[in-house]
């Protein structure tokens, strides 16, 4: 049995981790740290299981062997470094960090104690994506042209996002460091790695972090991809895109879990295509890693590359320019 420590509930996705643990055959929640004592302090009281007044204490206990980091992404590089040197497996929310320097840190810290990492990147390994990833290894689309994936919800006019989320120090931004990271890692996926980055923020409810935004990355082939996000939708399905040469693919529009493809290279011209099943899920892949000791690599480079182009879109909204990814500095 792997023994767990939550380290924060400051993320609106820390509880869904806590009941992954608490369901999982192989994992179990002993211990919680949190920056904010009244939080944590309430939420080891709800599970029964102790409050350690600092992250060092937690981290002590010959009884924890991996943590679950929920921390504020301002925090996300001192905390797993130190979790990692204390010989700690960690599993933890996107982003891994704000900028590709810090995120190549934790990596290096994490690798030099030889312990497992893995960041929750939950739609790599939904069934849509699998069979979107089929349709183009057919080459069904030919050249691919332009990917657009959407992903958006209410919570900044609905008010039942966490007012932390909207403090960019703790953040590092709003809409697209957060929900952003899920259209941005599924066209990265699509498209691979582009040459530059150009995004445009909104401010729809005032708020000191963008709440509506769109990132364009564009590609030496002329290929564009377009990264769609905000927290002012209220009624804005998760949508896919996805145009080549030869063929196009359409993923939940007015039928949410249907996949289209049309296509001048198959015989039918519009098909259908089936949803897979999904193959794993990233909490699962940590637990085996740390059960086998292999590393999950394919997350790890998908993780890093994500926090690149988050960094390179925070860069050009902050300096109102283009943005080429090879200046990050790493």
């Amino acid at each position: 049995m792997i023994k767990v420590g939550m380290i924060s509930f400051w993320h609106v996705h820390a509880g869904d981790y806590a009941k992954l643990t608490n369901e999982h055959p192989d994992t179990e929640i002993v211990g919680i740290w949190d920056e904010n004592p009244e939080r944590g302090r309430q939420e080891a009281e709800n599970r029964g299981v102790p409050f350690y007044n600092t992250l060092e204490e937690l981290l002590s206990q010959d009884d924890i062997t991996a943590v679950i980091v929920d921390s504020p992404t301002s925090t996300h590089r001192d905390v797993m470094i130190q979790a990692a040197r204390a010989g700690k497996h960690i599993f933890t929310e996107k982003v891994l960090a704000p900028t590709l320097r810090e995120a190549n840190e934790i990596i290096q810290a994490v690798r030099e104690a030889g312990v497992s990492l893995t960041v929750s990147l939950p739609r790599l390994y939904h069934g849509y994506t699998k069979s979107i990833m089929q349709v183009l290894d057919n080459k069904w689309l030919g050249e691919l042209t332009q990917v657009r994936v959407r992903v958006a919800h209410n919570g900044a006019i609905a008010n039942w996002l966490p007012e932390h989320f909207y403090n960019k120090s703790e953040t590092h931004g709003g809409a697209m460091i957060d929900l952003g990271c899920h259209p941005m890692y599924l066209t990265r996926l699509f498209l691979g790695e582009p040459d530059r980055v150009s995004t445009q923020y909104g401010y729809v409810t005032g708020r000191e972090v963008e709440d509506n935004a769109i990132s364009i990355l564009t590609y030496p082939s002329g290929a564009i991809g377009i990264v769609e996000t905000g927290f002012v939708t209220p009624h804005s399905p998760f949508t896919i895109e996805i145009h080549g040469t030869t063929g196009t693919l359409l993923y939940g529009f007015q039928d949410a879990d249907k996949l289209y493809v049309r296509s001048s290279t198959i015989a039918e011209g519009h098909i259908e295509i089936p949803i897979e099943s999904p193959t794993t899920n990233s909490f699962d892949m940590w637990v085996n890693s740390i059960h086998t000791g292999l590393r999950t690599e394919y997350n790890l480079a998908m993780a890093i590359d994500l926090t690149k182009l988050m960094e390179a879109s925070n860069l050009s909204w902050q300096e109102q320019r283009v943005v080429k990814v090879s200046e990050l500095k790493a």
